[in-house]
């Protein structure tokens, strides 16, 4: 992707899709909100997402075995549901692990958000995010929920970005402008996640909002797509949680033509939401906890991608790798132990491994010189490990970030 800093737009290939403000909300019909409820002490940490006319809706779950009262409940809405108009999230509280009453306060959240919308509770799905094992305050919640959908408002994007966030420092939000058969077309979204960063899917929370007229089998394939090209390559820690998810809504109100599989417009939306999940992602992975470090790993060579994947990944969780771009050592032996471990087949005599573009490593062998002049690269907040495994065509990539003692402080006080 190349970037024309004059315009300010974003060129792929053969669209054009330029960055604007106003995150979820920046799509016609959208409003957010997000308020102090009382889950936390001080910050936001309630809040709503509303679409003025029905919306297609899809979304992908953790991959934790164990998940929260919200997912459980909105799995189920999803199998039944065609269309939903709203989506509440507190933070601060999981709602993980609570048994039958977190089922039930879970569908509580849908029904009050419903009333006070004059909604069906099952146009409302439910999110939370927090510790886990504690029932929520309902009685604070509920309150929270009038005080947010009277605050409902066509800017209030930043306020629900804030309103989600956990351990986070910074908000991530994004939104995109494309042109479809000639018609404007918004994406937009926001995200939270810092810690327990693992994909497949999970880690995090995400909404993605698109006033986009799309058909609801070509929705759910573009965003499945987007996700395990973004999301789905992510991990700061190696943890997966109990709780995250991305939904997306398609409210329709962009008036495009409809858009199906295959076509030229699909492709286009594709491009433009592939982009706006994987800055969502990479976002979350510059507010790792305690990173100091924005770590891309690069896996080319491999017999196919898959097993690039699978190398790549045993990189980037490497606690030994992790560690040594925190110390800014170019320690490739860490590197090189990672691939090893990895369950894919590999010939050490061909693996080669750059940092920041300068080789390392060649025929299983230090290059001469390679580690003096890495040593003075890794001074910077980004880092390229690229490796070619020298077998096949398969690569992938995947983003990471350092591990610091600052992790192990916030994930300590944490409980």
């Amino acid at each position: 992707m190349k970037s024309d800093y004059k315009t300010g737009l974003l060129r792929n290939r053969d669209c054009f899709y330029s960055c604007i403000s106003g995150g979820i909300t920046a799509p016609m019909g959208f409003k957010a909100a997000g308020v102090h409820c009382g889950i936390k002490r001080k910050k936001k940490d309630l809040a709503i997402i509303y679409s003025e006319v029905p919306a297609e809706a899809s979304a992908v779950f953790t991959s934790n075995q164990v998940k929260a009262a919200p997912l459980l409940v909105d799995q189920n809405l999803l199998k039944e549901g065609d269309k939903f108009r709203a989506v509440v999230i507190n933070s601060g509280n999981a709602n993980a692990c609570t048994g039958r009453k977190g089922i039930e306060d879970a569908k509580k959240m849908a029904v009050w958000t419903a009333k006070e919308l004059g909604l069906l509770p099952a146009e409302v799905l439910v999110a939370s995010t927090g510790k886990i094992g504690t029932f929520l305050p309902m009685d604070r919640i509920r309150q929270g929920i009038k005080n947010a959908v009277s605050s409902l408002d066509k800017n209030g994007s930043s306020d629900a970005a804030y309103a989600i966030l956990t351990t986070d420092k910074v908000k991530k939000e994004i939104a995109v402008e494309i042109k479809i058969d000639g018609v404007v077309v918004r994406i937009g979204g926001i995200a939270k996640g810092s810690g327990m960063i693992y994909p497949n899917m999970a880690t995090m929370l995400s909404f993605i909002t698109t006033d986009a007229l799309i058909d609801r089998d070509a929705l759910k394939i573009a965003f499945k797509t987007a996700v395990d090209k973004s999301f789905n390559l992510i991990t700061v820690d190696g943890e997966r949680s109990t709780n995250d998810m991305v939904v997306i809504l398609a409210n329709g109100m962009a008036g495009n033509k409809k858009i199906y599989r295959n076509s030229s417009g699909c492709r286009i939306f594709q491009k433009a939401l592939d982009y706006v999940c994987t800055e969502l992602a990479k976002k979350i992975v510059r507010d790792g906890e305690g990173a100091t470090k924005f770590i891309e790993v690069r896996v080319e060579g491999a017999a196919n991608f898959e097993d690039a994947k699978k190398a790549a990944f045993s990189i980037a969780n490497s606690n030994l790798v992790k560690t040594a771009m925190y110390g800014e050592d170019p320690n490739w032996g860490r590197i090189v132990s990672a691939i090893g471990n990895a369950p894919i087949k590999i010939d050490p005599e061909k693996i080669k491994v750059f940092f920041n573009g300068i080789q390392v490593v060649r025929k299983n062998m230090p290059v001469a010189g390679g580690r003096e002049k890495v040593k003075k690269l890794l001074s910077q907040n980004n880092i390229e490990i690229s490796v070619n495994l020298g077998i096949g065509k398969g690569d992938c990539t995947v983003w990471t970030s350092d591990l610091s003692p600052e992790y192990i402080r916030i994930n300590s006080l944490y409980t």
